[in-house]
């Protein structure tokens, strides 16, 4: 189990916990050693997100070789200016950092702003540039727009001409209607994200880009309960395929997923629809709807251990490494 690869992580140094401008969620802090978003808790230990010893101390524990760290996605530098494409930089620059003294067990997602085409592509080609960052993580929703339209469009377009992996992770956006129970995640996150698989599918976003290498966490949440749906409405109605010509069943197969859906029958399930070859071991690590155990999880679920490092290793674009 020790040669696993971990695509799904999280990692954010102290100096970022103020979070960018323009967040949905006030800024994380420490309270004794538990961190905290706004007033929220979020049940793990400060640590555990911000210091890199801790993170491969889990590595260790949980049998993963290599793991891939990415922010968390409510730090995810929403919109223009200076100060956020500077928090970008920042975020970039220390992740780079912490890669290269990490022995190889750690490669890196980063982060860019979203509010201008050009200051994307500008911030995508130093990320291109950057020793041991492998891709990008992105949001799967912006200003009410997803993977098909806009600067998430742009984004994944410059990703493919860069060969830059592409991590699709939901924000649990606040919604009047989840006010209670923590909806906005155990709800909210599946939909946006399947939502965004939806979008990129439906909208013939890899028939323009065959090239793209991009990921789904948490299984893609609803998306593989729903592509059937998705597939007999694309068949019965031209409004659905008006601007895809492969069926969504067909083109989900191009996509990654990662390991996140805590039960058996939800992982055949995503084997069956998605194909063992592009899913890949995640754990969601530090946060509390993390899968406890990750390697253990996606080898008792039937899948095997060169199977989940071929799909890593094909989602992160490790060549002969």
């Amino acid at each position: 189990m020790n040669s696993l690869i971990d695509v799904h992580a999280h990692w954010l140094p102290r100096e970022l916990f103020g979070l960018p401008e323009g967040a949905p969620y006030a800024a994380m802090h420490d309270r004794g050693g538990e961190l905290y978003l706004g007033e929220v808790p979020l049940s793990i230990a400060t640590d555990a997100m911000s210091d890199v010893a801790a993170i491969l101390d889990d590595m260790r524990v949980k049998g993963i070789g290599m793991r891939a760290l990415s922010a968390p996605p409510f730090a995810f530098p929403l919109t223009a200016g200076e100060r956020n494409e500077n928090y970008a930089a920042t975020f970039n620059s220390a992740l780079a950092e912490q890669v290269s003294r990490s022995d190889g067990r750690l490669v890196g997602l980063g982060m860019v702003t979203l509010g201008t085409e050009a200051a994307a592509t500008r911030q995508l080609e130093e990320l291109a540039a950057t020793e041991g960052i492998r891709g990008v993580a992105i949001p799967p929703l912006l200003d009410g727009r997803s993977l098909d339209t806009g600067v998430l469009r742009h984004v994944l377009t410059e990703a493919d001409r860069l060969d830059l992996a592409v991590l699709v992770h939901p924000m649990q956006l606040p919604r009047p209607e989840w006010p209670d129970y923590y909806l906005a995640n155990l709800i909210g996150n599946p939909v946006e994200t399947a939502t965004a698989v939806a979008s990129l599918l439906l909208g013939g976003v890899m028939e323009a880009l065959p090239g793209l290498r991009i990921c789904f966490v948490h299984g893609g949440g609803c998306a593989p309960w729903l592509v059937s749906r998705w597939a007999h409405a694309w068949k019965a109605r031209p409004d659905v395929r008006r601007a895809s010509a492969v069926a969504p069943d067909t083109a989900l197969r191009t996509l990654y997923f990662d390991t996140v859906v805590y039960d058996g029958p939800q992982l055949e399930l995503l084997r069956r629809v998605a194909g063992k070859d592009q899913i890949a071991c995640g754990s969601d690590y530090p946060f509390d709807m993390a899968e406890p155990d990750p390697a253990r999880f996606a080898l008792d679920g039937g899948l095997e251990a060169a199977e989940l490092v071929a799909a890593a290793v094909g989602f992160l674009g490790i060549k002969g490494e």
